[in-house]
């Protein structure tokens, strides 16, 4: 069974930054596409940002885009935020899905992290 730990989120004024990441608990998923999703309270999880395996593909939400970046290294996946808003608040989860493409469903990804909070402060 593949594990998806994630750290690094937190609380942080807007306009300041945080580091996710997001590390499989073993390298099954050297050949997967990962992604971030987040859900803030009362609304349903939202596709963030996701990278492909071979080419590094990258697909970036709208509201995010300019201030969020996906990267990974083999089985970790990072989501650099900044300029961080109230609205980013969420629990942020890690996903992969047992192919290289990189998708933008939530129904897409099979593997799940337990999630971080990331609250930033008006």
């Amino acid at each position: 069974q593949v594990q998806l730990v994630e750290s690094g989120g937190g609380l942080v004024q807007a306009g300041g930054s945080l580091r996710l990441s997001c590390t499989a608990s073993r390298r099954t998923l050297s050949n997967s596409a990962m992604a971030w999703f987040r859900q803030a309270p009362g609304k349903e999880r939202q596709f963030v940002a996701a990278i492909s395996w071979s080419r590094g593909t990258t697909y970036v939400e709208d509201s995010v885009k300019g201030r969020f970046t996906i990267s990974r290294v083999t089985d970790t996946v990072y989501l650099q935020m900044n300029s961080l808003k109230p609205e980013d608040t969420a629990v942020y989860y890690c996903a992969a899905r047992s192919n290289p493409l990189a998708r933008t469903t939530e129904l897409d990804y099979e593997f799940w992290g337990q999630g971080t909070q990331v609250t930033v402060s008006s």
